[in-house]
C-alpha cells in the first residue's frame, strides 16, 4: 500500500512540477508565437501515464521475462544437496531480512552471475547461474545470495521502476515537443502530424533516452553499494 501511494504521489508530483515550470518559463506562449498549438498539460498527463505505466508493466512481468529469457528453472522440490542448500540459504536470509520467501531458480549459463527481480519484497525471484554454483564455494555463493536478497529487502526493483518512470516521462514529453516544433516550424506543416513529427519524435526519444539512461545507471550503482552493505550483514 505504501509503495502504491508513493507511486501515485510521485506521478502526480511530476505532472504538477513540470506544469508549473512550463508556465513560469512561458513555454506555451513561445510555442503559440511560433504557430504551435500544443496542450502541454494534456501531453504531461499522457507522458506520465505511458512513462510510469510502461515502467511498472515491465516490473510486473519481470519474473516471467527473466525466466523466459534465461531459461531459469524454479526449484520447487530440491533434487540434490546443492539445490537443498541453495533454497535453505535463501530462506534463512529472507527470514533475517524480514521479507517473504522468494522463488529460487537456477539458469543454464557458464558465467558467474546472479540476479533478483520481482514486483515486491514478498513476490520476488532470486536466480543464480550454474556457472556460479560450479565455480564458487558455499561461503562465496552465500555472500552473492545475500547481496541479491538485500536488493529485494531494500525494494530496489520498485525504486528503480519509479526512477525509470520519471525518466520515461521526460523522454516522452520532450521528444514530442521537439517533434511538434520541427513539424510546425521547420517543415511548415499546419494540419495534423506529418512524417517529420514522427521521425523527429522517434530520433529524439532514442537520443534523449540514451542520455537519460545515465541517470538510471548512476542511481542503480548507488543501490548496488547499499546492497553490498546489506549483503554483508545477512551473510
Amino acid at each position: 500500500m505504501k509503495r502504491i501511494a508513493l507511486f501515485l504521489a510521485t506521478n502526480l508530483a511530476i505532472i504538477v512540477v513540470l506544469s508549473i515550470t512550463l508556465r513560469l518559463l512561458g513555454v506555451e506562449g513561445i510555442l503559440d508565437e511560433q504557430g504551435i498549438n500544443l496542450d502541454l498539460n494534456s501531453l504531461l498527463v499522457f507522458s506520465a501515464l505511458f512513462g510510469f505505466g510502461g515502467s511498472f508493466l515491465s516490473l510486473a512481468i519481470s519474473k516471467w521475462t527473466a525466466k523466459r529469457f534465461t531459461g531459469a528453472q524454479v526449484i520447487k522440490q530440491p533434487r540434490d544437496n546443492r539445490e537443498r542448500w541453495l533454497v535453505e540459504t535463501v530462506a534463512r536470509q529472507a527470514q533475517a531480512a524480514g521479507i517473504g520467501m522468494p522463488e529460487v531458480a537456477i539458469y543454464p549459463a557458464p558465467e558467474i552471475n546472479a540476479f533478483a527481480t520481482g514486483m515486491s519484497r514478498n513476490n520476488a525471484l532470486v536466480a543464480v547461474s550454474r556457472g556460479l554454483l560450479d565455480s564458487m564455494t558455499q561461503d562465496e555463493a552465500e555472500a552473492v545470495l545475500a547481496h541479491e536478497v538485500s536488493h529485494v529487502a531494500n525494494g530496489d526493483m520498485v525504486t528503480l521502476a519509479l526512477i525509470q518512470g520519471v525518466v520515461n516521462t521526460f523522454v516522452i514529453f520532450l521528444s514530442r515537443v521537439i517533434g511538434q516544433f520541427v513539424d510546425r516550424v521547420v517543415f511548415k506543416n499546419e494540419r495534423g502530424h506529418g512524417p517529420a513529427f514522427w521521425i523527429t519524435t522517434i530520433v529524439a526519444e532514442i537520443v534523449i533516452g540514451i542520455l537519460a539512461s545515465t541517470i538510471v545507471m548512476w542511481f542503480s550503482r548507488r543501490r548496488e553499494f547499499r546492497a553490498d552493505a546489506g549483503g554483508a550483514a545477512l551473510a
